[in-house]
């Protein structure tokens, strides 16, 4: 039952969430890939952390490779979750 009031709230945080456009001058010729993923992924608590001090950062990169990106980028965050899991 825990659990399914901790899926709603959630849920119901996403719902609020407004999408604002893609900054065409974060966009360069070179792309992330995988590895760009997995880092951002790594440090997204970070990233996450720095955006509410500076607006030129980012919790994901704009220019990516897509799918080998979005990759990383969950496997990069489900480490750091991971981690986080044992310690407690």
């Amino acid at each position: 039952m825990k659990n399914l009031l901790v899926l709603l709230l959630c849920l119901s945080l996403v719902s609020c969430a407004q999408v604002e456009p893609q900054q065409a001058e974060l966009v360069t010729e070179d792309a992330y890939g995988f590895l760009g993923g997995l880092w951002h992924g790594a440090i997204v608590i970070f990233s996450f952390i720095g955006s509410f001090f500076d607006d030129q950062v980012v919790i994901y990169s704009v220019n990516n490779t897509g799918f080998g990106y979005n990759l990383g980028f969950v496997l990069g965050s489900g480490l750091l979750g991971a981690g986080t899991r044992k310690a407690i």
